[in-house]
């Protein structure tokens, strides 16, 4: 799924997201600009960091999310950004294929 504009931005759903993005570099649209994008996942698949930089501009997204033992939400951790900035792009970002 290419994703884009998703409504729920809780951990949860940023979790899912990332799970079903491709690993690794790949470029996507937010906000009528470009990013390029690297998705990494770590610890078996229990948690996920998320790089993303505008491509030709100055912007860019940071973010870890790890998954608890338990069933609990998913620990959201923006790096030195507000969470709305990175569930936006998260929820919002369209990927480019090809």
């Amino acid at each position: 799924m290419l994703w884009g504009m998703i409504s729920d931005t809780s951990p949860a759903a940023v979790w899912s997201i990332l799970a079903s993005w491709p690993r690794g570099y790949f470029t996507a649209r937010y906000a009528g600009r470009r990013y390029g994008v690297t998705n990494s996942a770590h610890a078996n698949g229990q948690s996920f960091k998320l790089y993303a930089e505008e491509l030709g501009g100055k912007d860019f997204i940071s973010l870890n999310i790890y998954r608890p033992p338990s069933s609990a939400e998913p620990a959201l951790k923006p790096c030195e950004m507000p969470v709305d900035k990175v569930t936006a792009f998260v929820t919002g970002a369209v990927i480019e294929l090809g």
